[in-house]
Order: structure tokens, then sequence, then C-alpha cells
């Protein structure tokens, strides 16, 4: 009969963590997030989630660590940074859209072997303990805020003391018992440069997003792009950074990973004319990773429709015959927002 390992120490969970590139680690109480809930079931009402999922979907299931390991005790945070030492500059020529920062590679897949190796070494103690990343089951910046990783900005951000906001955040919870850590005072004092700098105003009050204006949701969010911010989207098919890029400690603090670091070869910007010629099942093995809705790449081809119409060179035959060819297409949803590419780009449809 196999006989249980000592349970390990705080000490060697930060030194197993640190193998997988995770700088930083705390403990939440494994508790019912009470404060995340009232915010979920508020906004969720308020309309402010603007039909997203994710934890907004069941917000008691999302604030109850107990709902993801029964008689659990603790909850062990995990940040791993993802800002790069060399970030990829723009190619010279050609219409290019770009990607936020934390979809360039795969920073989860790291952060979920490190979770699981913690896991693992808990259950050999006979401890429960299980790994959520870029999961559903918990609020992961309440749970972050809790163990004392940081502070929540006025961009909704967890913000680490001396390291920003370009992290990815994962959990363990597991019926071992840590300390917890204690919350982080608020960084931001009077700055405000994320509410200013949002391309939509989309932060309606410190800590507060309007997803029915935020571009992050909104190049996700099927259906028509809304016409209002079509110019402000810019260059972006995927993701959107400026309430990080404008903030100080992200942009001055924020570790940069060397490439020994990338999980995988960053992928920043994408050819938006090359994209629109290209089909789904050669897309979603290009870009599978990043989330989308009904997994149709019709929604990114929206989007680099309206990238085009934001950045193409209207004298450009080959723009000209990728938009005409879309404005003429039996997808209704696809032609009316090349048309309005046209328009923008003062092409005749």
């Amino acid at each position: 009969m196999r006989r249980a390992e000592p349970l390990p120490s705080w000490e060697e969970l930060v030194e197993l963590a640190g193998q997988y590139g995770i700088e930083h680690l705390g403990v939440a109480p494994a508790t019912v997030l009470a404060r995340a809930r009232t915010a979920l079931t508020e906004r969720k009402a308020a309309g402010l989630h603007a039909e997203m999922g994710f934890t907004y979907r069941n917000p008691e299931r999302s604030t109850d660590p107990q709902r993801a390991v029964a008689e659990a005790r603790s909850i062990i945070v995990a940040a791993r940074a993802y800002r790069m030492a060399d970030e990829p500059e723009r190619p010279p020529s050609g219409p290019w859209a770009s990607v936020a920062r934390y979809a360039w590679a795969d920073h989860y897949a790291p952060l979920r072997d490190g979770l699981r190796a913690i896991a693992l070494r808990l259950r050999r103690s006979d401890q429960r303990a299980v790994a959520f990343a870029d999961d559903n089951s918990l609020v992961d910046r309440e749970v972050a805020y809790l163990a004392g990783l940081g502070w929540f900005g006025k961009n909704a951000n967890i913000l680490l003391p001396g390291a920003g906001s370009f992290f990815v955040l994962g959990s363990v919870v597991t019926t071992a018992v840590y300390p917890p850590g204690e919350p982080v005072a608020d960084g931001c004092g009077p700055c405000r440069r994320c509410l200013d700098g949002c391309p939509t105003a989309a932060i309606v009050a410190p800590g507060v997003v309007d997803a029915n204006r935020c571009l992050a949701w909104l190049v996700q969010r099927p259906g028509t792009f809304p016409v209002e911010f079509r110019e402000a989207l810019g260059d972006r098919l995927y993701g959107c950074d400026e309430c990080q890029t404008v903030c100080p400690p992200s942009v001055r603090k924020g570790p940069r990973r060397g490439s020994a670091g990338t999980p995988d070869t960053p992928q920043a910007w994408v050819d938006v004319l090359d994209l629109l010629d290209t089909d789904d099942a050669t897309l979603i093995a290009r870009h599978g990773r990043w989330y989308l809705a009904d997994r149709d790449p019709r929604w990114w081809r929206r989007n680099a429709l309206i990238v085009l119409g934001n950045t193409g060179d209207p004298a450009d035959p080959r723009t000209r015959d990728v938009l005409g060819r879309y404005a003429a297409s039996d997808d209704e949803l696809l032609a009316e927002h090349a048309r309005w590419a046209l328009d923008r780009l003062g092409v005749p449809a």
C-alpha cells in the first residue's frame, strides 16, 4: 500500500512553480467569493456583460470553490508573465492586423503544466487538488486579489506590484491548508490613463468595463460588429491591449520574457488579405487556440474586413478585388462589412 508523502512546504511549491515560469504564487481562502458574486450579478442585470458567458453564465458556480473541489480549504493562485523581451515589429508592407499580446502564443499551456504539477504533488500527500486556468469555474482575478498577488486596476485587470498586468492567471483548488495572503493596497492613485486611453470609452467607472463597448469582447462576439466602433477597431483582429499599454506599471515595470520563456513563435501580426483568402480548416489550424464563437471563422473574416477598411490601400488591386468579392457574396453579414470597408476607402461597391 502506497504511503502518502508529507504535505509539501510552501517553499517547495514555489520552487516547483518556478520550473514552469510561474513567478508569482499566493493563497486565497476557499470560501465563497462574495464580492465577485455581487459584482457579476449586478453587472449582468445592468447589461454590462453584453451577453458574455464565461464566469457570468453561472455566478453561483464561478464564485464558489466548493463547487470545484468539495471541502476545499485553499486556492493556490499563480501568475505567469506573457510580455516578451523582443516584441515583433510590424511587417513593412501590406495590410496587417494586430493581435493582443496575450494571444501571441499559447501562454496558458505552460501555466497549466505548472498548475497540474502542483496539483499532482498535493495529491501525493492524499489531498484533493484540481488545476484551473482559462476556465469558467472560478473568477481568477478575484482569487488573485484575495491571494495578495495584486490590486484591481481601474482597467479591471489585476496589477502586480512592480510588475503590472501582463500575466495569465490560474489556480489549484485543494483540500490542503496553506496560510492565505493579504490583499495588496491600491496602487493606481489618481492615474486614469486607462480610462482616457480606451478607444471606445468602455471603462465606465474605475474597475467597471461595459462589454458592449469593449473591443476585446466585440472582436469575439458573434453577429454584426457595431458600426459606431468600427473605426475605433483600427487594425485589431483579435483582442485589445490599449488599457494595459497605457498603464505605467505594466509598461515601465512589466517583466519581459526571453525566447526561452516563449512557448511558441509569437504571432503578433496577421496578413489581412491572406486571411480573407484562406479556407476555414486552415484558419482553425493556424489560430484555433483563440476563443471563437461557434468555432466559426466568419467572425475573424468580419474583423478582417473592418481592418481592411481602416488600413487598406484603395489603389491596391488585390484589396479592391477581395472586398468586391465579399461585398457580392451570399453571406449578407460579411457582405455588409465589406461594403462598409469599400465606402470607408472611397471605393465604389
